[in-house]
């Protein structure tokens, strides 16, 4: 079988380029335009690895020109709208083809169209499911985010995603939930240390636990995983600025955050089979955070689809 680069003709190539425009919009949403480039281009190849689309090539001229939208089919939040510019970037679109008609973190309602497309048939239609793939799966992520928000509404809590992100789109997926109203927890492995109960078990206790990370890594924000009453005080007497409490009981989130009273410096995360319904009443306990997994690892997505208008 021929190699799929020998086999796309060149108005379906991907490019490696992006232009300034959507360069700038990357770089003002804080996502790396380099790796972003990087995972629009191994997207686009994934469709195009057996060869051109034979379905555009023979219902499209090859000169033929139109204009398209994006159009959200279900309520919601819109985000990923700058990487749908650097898929059209990456396919050929110039600069000058593409116009943002909102903007990610919106909230719209159904029927509104969110981006135009002008240009080449075919590179429209090559880049179209790519392009949505990411816009609805962003805008998914964003609108459970924003939902989890409204939840909890006048307290003090702040809604925080975790590090269930799906292989290699965790900086995408990340930036969704910023785009919903919600906050990032650590990115990685490496720019916050966490420790949780297998880590526990390894050093021989919570308190052995702290006193090995704080001396490997000193200068790094630190986080304990607590499934007891008893890990919480021992995290609070070790001056942990931030504790996890992990599974427990409204009771016993409570009793927590009350012992925390004394040690004002130090925050509380939620975490553990949270859910929407109760998330206010876990809010109102006075924990500083919820820590929501399924932000990113189950969030349906959101409805829009691409419409050709001329």
């Amino acid at each position: 079988m021929a190699s799929s680069s020998a086999r796309k003709t060149n108005d379906q190539k991907v490019t490696s380029g992006l232009n300034n425009n959507v360069t700038s919009l990357l770089r003002t949403a804080d996502l790396d335009p380099t790796e972003i480039k990087r995972i629009v281009k191994a997207a686009l190849e994934e469709d195009l690895r057996w060869g051109p689309d034979v379905t555009t090539s023979a219902t499209a001229g090859q000169n033929a020109r139109a204009v398209a939208e994006v159009v959200t089919r279900r309520p919601g939040v819109v985000a990923g709208l700058p990487v749908a510019l650097a898929v059209l970037a990456a396919v050929g679109l110039p600069q000058n083809a593409t116009v943002m008609l909102h903007a990610d973190g919106e909230r719209l309602a159904a029927g509104v169209p969110v981006l135009r497309i002008t240009g080449s048939l075919r590179k429209i239609l090559c880049a179209e499911r790519t392009l949505l793939n990411f816009v609805t799966h962003l805008s998914g992520i964003a609108t459970a985010t924003r939902a989890w928000v409204d939840a909890i509404d006048g307290t003090d809590c702040i809604v925080r995603d975790t590090r269930k992100t799906t292989p290699g789109l965790r900086s995408l997926e990340k930036y969704a939930v910023r785009c919903g109203g919600g906050s990032n927890h650590r990115m990685g492995l490496g720019d916050a240390a966490l420790i949780k109960d297998n880590h526990i078990l390894a050093a021989g206790g919570v308190t052995a636990a702290i006193q090995a990370v704080r001396t490997a890594a000193p200068d790094i924000t630190l986080e304990v995983e607590c499934d007891t009453i008893a890990q919480v005080k021992d995290s609070l007497a070790a001056k942990v600025k931030l504790i996890l409490l992990d599974n427990m009981s409204l009771s016993d989130i409570r009793s927590a955050v009350a012992l925390g009273r004394d040690y004002p410096a130090t925050r509380f995360e939620a975490s553990g089979g949270l859910r929407l319904e109760t998330a206010r009443e876990v809010a109102e306990t006075g924990v500083d955070f919820l820590a929501v997994g399924a932000l990113t690892h189950s969030s349906p997505a959101l409805d829009l689809a691409l419409d050709l208008i001329d």
